[in-house]
């Protein structure tokens, strides 16, 4: 049988050693010593650090890829397969969290410029008659209403939900972000939604393309009838494509109110429109089931 020293090793498979050696101390790697002491590996460990590395750019902790390594060196697949599924399903419910959090921290940061962008220039000193400085309305206090990314502040793009999400669970600073306004700025809110007028910039094949978005976006949704709307079910996996959607939605058409509640492995989605917008939510979303 083939052995060769850790160089040997490296210079095969392509990996550097200084890995090499950590995944032999993180157990993933294994060697034989040599009377003299020195490390020896198999031809079996040539293929053995690119499974491990494909594995750790999963994100896969060392005990998840452990388990891996020896049902791969098993030889069946179909096993590698069957274990590797759910662990990738998992990483990516996670991943779909987290960039749900980025996008809100990301809309609360746009309108909190909004809000800044839109104060007079006073040559006072600022008050809490600013509004933007007024108490747990800055974006350092972490409290600013988060809205649909890439909207402008205003009409219904409120983000309800439990708050403060800690955007940073997996490393780097934790971000606070409030996903739900206070009452009295989403009753304002919901008055400017309420009047604006019923009306879409959009037109021809600009609204062709957002209706099969939406639709595509929707589809196989659950429905059930809110006062002035709808709410719709989703898997939590398209909460970036729909918040998406939403913020591009409110630039063309300010009267409908979008509302993102995150439920574990859901997304609900409450869509509404003042009573003569509501042909056209129905269009767009469908009725209640």
């Amino acid at each position: 049988m083939t052995s060769m020293r850790i160089s040997r090793l490296a210079e095969r498979s392509g990996v550097p050693a200084t890995t090499l050696r950590f995944h032999k101390s993180a157990g993933l790697l294994f060697a034989d010593r040599t009377p003299a002491g020195y490390r020896m590996y198999g031809e079996d460990a040539v293929d053995r650090p690119a499974f491990i590395g494909a594995a750790k750019h999963l994100r896969l902790a060392l005990e998840e890829i452990g388990e891996l390594v020896g049902v791969w060196e098993a030889g069946a697949c179909r096993d590698v397969k069957a274990d590797l599924r759910p662990l990738i399903s998992a990483r990516l419910a996670e991943a779909e969290v987290r960039a749900a959090e980025l996008a809100a921290f990301t809309a609360s940061l746009r309108g909190a410029l909004a809000d800044l962008d839109a104060l007079p220039d006073r040559a006072g000193r600022c008050d809490p008659e600013c509004g933007f400085l007024a108490p747990g309305q800055g974006p350092g206090s972490g409290s600013a209403p988060a809205r649909a990314a890439g909207s402008a502040p205003g009409p219904g793009s409120s983000v309800p939900g439990p708050a403060p999400v800690a955007g940073g669970a997996h490393g780097g600073q934790p971000v606070d972000v409030a996903l739900s306004p206070g009452r009295e700025v989403a009753e304002q809110e919901t008055e400017r939604w309420r009047a604006a007028p019923v009306a879409c910039s959009l037109s021809g094949d600009g609204l062709r393309e957002r209706t099969a978005r939406w639709r595509e976006a929707v589809a196989g949704a659950t429905r059930a009838a809110v006062p002035e709307g709808l709410r719709l079910t989703l898997p939590v996996g398209r909460v970036t494509r729909v918040a998406g959607l939403a913020a591009a939605e409110q630039e063309c058409c300010p009267f409908f109110d979008f509302r993102l509640h995150l439920d574990g492995p859901y997304l609900h989605l409450e869509v509404r429109a003042p009573a003569d917008g509501g042909a056209l939510l129905t269009d767009l979303f469908g009725s209640a089931d």
